[in-house]
């Protein structure tokens, strides 16, 4: 009976210390949180000081996540959501709460009340270079081609939202033209990032819309220098990534301390070689070797917040316009 007794004693110390240690509800895309990406490093790192659980929510990409925290509404359990991007955060802002400002060494001025940055890039087609010799080197070029291209859709994917304001801000009024003239390029539109990529990789296209940062994967982690990032004299439009607090957090001081943890040389550091992208901080350390073969865009596009908010709806339309005839 004793026995008994202490084993269910037990039990219930277990049950309660579980109950006791706080929860951190983070909303991410899922590439975030891949066996390969930077989720599992920076859980492990913020729960060796905060007393703390992570638990990870995934919604698709980028713009699915802004979607699936828009339908949640008040319900929603997400504390801190990261992966939105500038080109989304003026819909966002509602949503979120005020959190202090962090140093960054990004290369254009960032400041935003309820977002931090944690890494950027620019958007790129990406090739094989031991199978492609004859590079396009403007969207004109890629449309007269008969190159095949994946690329992802930009109602849920950041990047392919990315795309559209890419070839807006490169072609204004032009760019239904542009779209009409690349329609038959296009093999097929992803809801996000890692299927248009997979389709890539699994040689089901010519070229990908991913990222300038994406060869130094194969290089760094795979020893592969097969793969580049094509060069546009348009020059190449950036992302942003942030994450913020929401208004609904229960969780609010592990939520801003979580958002300063990802601005640490650890967590950045661990970013460039998981989510391979720039670091919204450059770490002590610097970059790894491999990055300094990277493309560097003659010319940055970006678009403010409150610019991409206004040309989202429009330029969707004229996509898809395009896309449909």
């Amino acid at each position: 009976m004793k026995t008994k007794l202490l084993a269910a004693g037990l039990a219930t110390l277990a049950t309660t210390a579980m109950a006791e240690t706080p929860v951190l509800h983070v909303l991410t895309y899922d590439s975030f949180t891949a066996e390969w990406g930077p989720g599992p490093i920076l859980k492990k790192g913020f729960e060796a000081t905060c007393g703390c659980e992570v638990q990870f929510t995934t919604a698709g990409d980028g713009a699915a996540v802004l979607a699936r925290l828009k339908l949640d509404g008040d319900k929603s359990e997400a504390d801190v959501v990261v992966g939105l991007d500038t080109n989304l955060t003026a819909e966002a802002e509602p949503l979120f709460a005020d959190i202090a400002a962090q140093p960054n060494t990004l290369p254009v001025p960032y400041a935003d009340p309820k977002f931090v940055p944690f890494d950027w890039g620019y958007f790129a087609f990406v090739y094989d270079n031991t199978k492609l010799k004859t590079v396009p080197k403007t969207f004109e070029e890629l449309a007269a081609s008969n190159l095949k291209i994946v690329i992802e859709d930009p109602r849920s994917s950041t990047p392919g939202l990315g795309l559209l304001l890419w070839v807006k801000a490169a072609y204004g009024d032009k760019a239904e033209q542009v779209w009409h003239d690349l329609a038959d390029n296009i093999v097929t539109v992803t809801p996000g990032w890692s299927e248009a990529y997979g389709m890539f990789l699994d040689g089901q296209a010519d070229m990908v819309l991913s990222y300038t940062t994406s060869p130094a994967y194969h290089l760094i982690a795979e020893s592969d220098a097969s793969k580049s990032a094509a060069p546009f004299d348009e020059g190449h439009y950036m992302q942003i990534e942030v994450a913020g607090k929401t208004l609904t957090s229960k969780q609010p001081a592990l939520a801003d301390a979580f958002l300063a943890y990802l601005g640490s040389d650890e967590a950045q550091a661990a970013l460039i070689t998981t989510n391979w992208m720039y670091p919204a901080k450059t770490p002590a350390a610097g970059l790894p070797a491999g990055f300094e073969t990277l493309i560097q865009p003659a010319k940055s596009l970006l678009m403010s917040a409150a610019e991409a908010q206004a040309a989202r709806g429009p330029a969707i339309e004229e996509w898809q316009t395009a896309l449909a005839k």
